[in-house]
């Protein structure tokens, strides 16, 4: 075994410890806990959404209200790969340590609910949801049915609100728009009262909830940060691993579990 994998072995085992003494543990996730599901990130050089695409452009608030369409032609492929993505390793191995009491909020800042489906239960979606849309006109909210979403993946079929005919916009936070109110105050609370913060795939760097970690530890919480490259906040963590979340995390919860 090369003195490599001896390091991260041990790393492993130190974040497993850390997990297990922890009285209140929070996780934060960013989209580098999806990639292996197969939903692509936003910000990797030469892959990711905002490589080929201006954000402001297509995914501002006032994008969406003066060019619908073009909004909808680059949510399109997302939600594609959202809709046929299954939960990976990382997904299910949180939701197996919310379930043995280890974890007790996982802030999310995905739209793709693929904690949900792999089982955990405490999900605060901070940046919205993918499962609801609502009318910009009468203001109704509606379910993300398979009839809405096939007609617009398949046939590119713009969702309209059944009562007044206006369009209807993704529950997903758009740039210039602000965070859902009371998912971000039970953010902070779940952050305030935490003593320990597991950041999962985040790059740490989209404001306000790159702030959340430095929240955590000036609360006292210890700080684990898995994630493929470096973050700013490096040097305040405990533990960092730089590796595949789907490799790594479920080796940290075989330790947690059966130690």
């Amino acid at each position: 075994m090369s003195s490599s994998s001896l390091n991260v072995s041990g790393r492993i085992q130190q974040a497993a410890d850390i997990i297990r003494q922890a009285q209140h543990g929070v996780v934060l996730t960013g989209a580098g806990i999806s990639t292996p599901s197969g939903i692509p990130d936003f910000r990797s050089a030469g892959s990711g959404l905002w490589a080929r695409f201006l954000p402001m452009e297509v995914a501002s608030l006032t994008a969406f209200r003066h060019h619908p369409q073009r909004f909808f032609e680059w949510l399109r492929p997302l939600a594609s790969h959202m809709l046929s993505a299954q939960p990976n390793p990382a997904h299910k191995s949180l939701a197996r340590l919310e379930e043995a009491g280890y974890i007790k909020t996982i802030i999310t800042q995905n739209i793709d609910m693929l904690h949900q489906r792999a089982g955990a239960s405490h999900v605060l979606e901070v940046h919205g949801t993918f499962e609801t849309l609502s009318c910009l006109g009468c203001y109704k909210q509606l379910e993300n049915t398979p009839g809405i979403l096939t007609a617009y993946i398949e046939k590119g079929i713009i969702p309209r609100c059944p009562s007044c005919g206006e369009i209807l916009k993704p529950d997903v936070i758009l740039f210039g728009e602000q965070l859902p109110s009371h998912t971000w105050k039970a953010a902070k609370k779940a952050l305030d009262s935490c003593d320990l913060l597991l950041a999962i795939g985040s790059s740490l760097t989209v404001t306000p909830v790159a702030d959340l970690p430095v929240r955590a530890i000036r609360e006292g919480a210890k700080l684990i940060i898995l994630n493929k490259v470096e973050t700013h906040l490096d040097k305040l963590a405990n533990v960092i691993i730089r590796r595949n979340v789907a490799e790594i995390l479920p080796k940290i919860t075989q330790r947690v579990l059966y130690a």
